[in-house]
């Protein structure tokens, strides 16, 4: 164990660990079962991550609950009842109280505790940790939890500190909620959290104007409760389902992979297919329905126009209908959505539809928000306008790492990494679920820990060895970039403008960011590279140790 405090006064750890969601917690219940003095640094004044900030009306989890949980250890898999097939944010968060509970992880959590800075001193091979509060700590290894949608974006529209009601963003929701009653309300952004929200804000709103500026694809989750009997029998098979999950792209069990192109079948045939997971739910499901769908333009479009048919059907007026239609993306290539009544909302007498990309926002008033026609009289303005995805929380914080070089200088072009995991010219500092990783296309937790897990072994071998710095070879760090970028071209991604490549921030560099082979064919290498003595990784020993000569 390493002594409380360092002579500088920071507080001298093992290992620091930033982010107390999902990655957070476990990467703190491994590396503590090392024998490693570890500390996680919270900027919330609770644990939960993304489920602490996000509380809007319906926010919940696209992922089956049995499924988006941890699997480390039996007796809390079995022992956890989750409500709902698709599980609410109140019960996530309550999940993550739990297991933090269960394995006493509070008391090495530190909470409002926003880092400022980490930076990298060559000399001792350590990271120094400072907070915003100036509580500083150091320690070998610096293992970044931040989170891949944790840095919500509020766009800079002019007049914003004029406007005499309220404005909230999804992302950082007021703990004691928000009332809508009676209120005029507008929501600008249709993407997943708006497509959550809006349902649930018009049934208590006197009116609700909805600003989209791009349509987006959403399929129904057909969320129910967990019946016993299915909870059950999910769990006496939970083993196996974990085991498959691992083999699959997503991480995700209980999908048979689809063998035919869409384009193998006749149109009644497909459309058959699609009917089927429609009525199923799950955008996993609706992906799976042919094996062709995110890298074929013409099969893609058509579980395009089979969803632009089902708006058809829902929205009466044929003009809302059109323009809740997406035209500007294949669907799949930005996150397909989940909605528990979306598209039904827009025909509710108090829902008012606004294409803010024909008529863009100009300004925020004093009374509400004004487009280049027209002025719009809001009570409430709502932000459902996303994240800085997947570099924004990083970046967002001054690291220095080696000869002082800032990780914002290194990633200005877009973000350079091996595996996801690492960075070069930033020794000991790992990043769970960064870009270069499947993360986000993925269920997130069996990412998280499959990275956890892959960090712990790897702090375990180096240790094992006296290794007190490891960081990526550049040449190995390029090759990896290129191949992310060579996979992400032979699919249908990177066409879409999502958030995915940054395009929702303005000037951010348009790089596709996540590695869409497979979380299977990723843990793969990723394992291999750990049994060849983590090959292309540069790995410093400690100095040995000089001992006086004594003369008698």
């Amino acid at each position: 164990m390493s002594n409380t405090r360092a002579p500088d006064g920071a507080e001298q750890l093992d290992a620091i660990v930033i982010g107390g969601g999902f990655a957070g917690l476990y990467a703190l219940h491994r590396l503590r079962g090392l024998g490693l003095k570890v500390k996680v640094f919270e900027a919330g004044s609770g644990i939960g991550g993304t489920w602490f900030w996000n509380r809007y009306p319906g926010a919940r989890c696209d992922v089956e609950s049995l499924e988006y949980s941890y699997s480390f250890d039996e007796k809390l898999q079995q022992e956890w009842v989750w409500p709902e097939r698709f599980a609410a944010q109140a019960d996530i968060l309550r999940y993550i109280h739990h297991v933090a509970e269960r394995f006493d992880l509070n008391r090495d959590i530190v909470l409002n505790a926003r880092v400022s800075s980490a930076t990298f001193d060559d000399a001792s091979s350590q990271w120094t940790v400072e907070t915003a509060a100036g509580h500083r700590a150091t320690a070998r290894w610096c293992v970044m939890a931040s989170g891949n949608l944790s840095l919500p974006r509020v766009p800079r529209f002019p007049g914003l500190e004029n406007f005499r009601g309220e404005w909230h963003h999804t992302g950082q929701w007021p703990y004691e909620g928000v009332d809508f009653a009676g209120k005029r309300v507008g929501v600008i952004g249709t993407g997943s959290s708006g497509i959550q929200a809006i349902p649930l804000i018009a049934e208590q709103a006197k009116h609700l104007h909805v600003f989209q500026r791009t349509a987006n694809f959403t399929v129904p989750a057909i969320n129910r409760p967990l019946t016993p009997e299915a909870d059950a029998a999910h769990k006496k098979k939970y083993a196996e389902w974990r085991e498959e999950a691992r083999r699959t792209p997503f991480g995700i069990a209980g999908h048979a992979p689809p063998t035919k192109s869409a384009l193998q079948e006749e149109e009644d045939e497909r459309r058959a297919v699609y009917e089927k997971k429609w009525n199923t739910g799950g955008n996993i499901s609706f992906l799976y329905a042919y094996n062709d769908l995110l890298v074929n333009k013409d099969s893609n479009e058509t579980a395009c126009e089979f969803v632009r048919d089902k708006i058809r059907g829902i929205v009466r007026d044929p003009e809302v209908a059109k323009l809740l239609m997406p035209n500007d993306h294949y669907i799949g290539t930005k996150r397909l959505c989940l909605d528990n009544g979306y598209f039904e909302t827009f025909n509710r007498d108090n829902v008012t539809l606004v294409d803010v990309k024909s008529d863009p926002i100009v300004e925020v008033t004093a009374k509400g928000l004004r487009t280049g026609t027209k002025e719009y009289e809001l009570d409430t303005i709502v932000f459902a306008t996303g994240y800085d995805a997947m570099t924004g929380a990083l970046l967002d914080m001054d690291v220095r790492g080696r000869g002082g070089r800032s990780l914002r200088e290194k990633w200005a072009d877009g973000p350079r990494t091996y595996l996801g995991l690492m960075t070069a010219g930033f020794p000991n500092m790992f990043v769970i679920t960064g870009p270069g990783s499947p993360s986000v296309k993925t269920n997130m937790v069996s990412s998280i820990e499959q990275h956890v897990d892959w960090i712990a072994d790897c702090l375990q071998h180096l240790r094992a060895r006296g290794v007190v710095a490891i960081e990526p070879e550049v040449a190995k760090e390029d090759q990896w970039v290129e191949h992310v970028n060579q996979v992400a071209d032979s699919t249908l991604y990177p066409l879409a403008n999502s958030w995915y490549v940054g395009a929702n921030i303005p000037g951010k560099p348009r790089v596709f960011m996540p590695y869409v082979a497979g979380l299977d064919k990723y843990r793969k290498i990723c394992d291999d590279i750990a049994a060849k003595n983590y090959e292309g990784f540069a790995l410093k020993a400690q100095a040995p140790q000089t001992t006086p000569e004594t003369t008698t």
